[in-house]
């Protein structure tokens, strides 16, 4: 009996030290441990880094940026635009990115999405939403997001869908520039949603990073 008791109290020792190692302790909100996506047939998990001794990469740990052309955004990227944090940001994912009705734009150069960006994210550059005559991937581009272009040259989006636009952080100018772009050219301000803390602020708080 000693024997079975101590092999018990021995078991549930291991299996408690276990539960420790394997427990999730770092949470995305309260009621939120993580978040389980299907995009397009690729199973995603989006959490937080559970190392509590993680810092952010060097890389994004600079405080003091040149100003100009690095300087503080203000909250809003355009009139009738909403701006949005990160829990918005994955509820987009789940109720918009899911389904085809929206979609989750790096707004950065390749270099940078190529070097890691938010599950989901589809890289569109910022300079891609310049209007000049000598952009010849606009139209194009506009096309593919539903646009129809009118015989005036100007844009019916109708039919367009709900884009949430990032770059790399409140110190960023791309997806700004990449709004205030699509404004100018007749998308919706009520179909644009703007993440200001962009990538800086989503490895602040350890959260998943893919690299496409």
């Amino acid at each position: 009996m000693k024997t079975l008791l101590t092999f018990v109290a021995a078991l549930a020792s291991l299996l408690s030290f276990s539960a420790g190692v394997n427990a999730q302790d770092v949470w995305i909100t309260p009621d939120t441990p993580f978040v389980e996506l299907d995009l397009n047939g690729e199973f995603i998990v989006i959490e937080r880094n559970q190392d509590n001794e993680a810092v952010i990469p060097s890389s994004f740990a600079k405080t003091s940026r040149p100003c100009p052309p690095f300087c503080v955004h203000p909250m809003s990227a355009g009139e009738g635009v909403e701006t949005v944090g990160e829990i918005e940001l994955l509820d987009f994912l789940e109720n918009s990115v899911v389904n085809g009705s929206g979609f989750l734009v790096d707004a950065r150069t390749p270099s940078f999405f190529n070097a890691g960006t938010i599950p989901g994210a589809i890289n569109l550059p910022f300079n891609l939403f310049t209007p000049s005559d000598s952009n010849p991937f606009l139209g194009p581009m506009l096309t593919q997001l539903g646009g129809n272009q009118r015989g005036d040259g100007s844009w019916d989006f109708a039919n367009a869908p709900q884009l949430l636009l990032f770059c790399n952080g409140p110190w960023c100018d791309q997806s700004p520039r990449a709004i205030r772009n699509l404004l100018a050219i007749g998308y919706p301000a009520d179909k644009l949603l703007y993440y200001r803390g962009g990538i800086q602020n989503w490895l602040m708080l350890g959260l998943t990073v893919v690299v496409p």
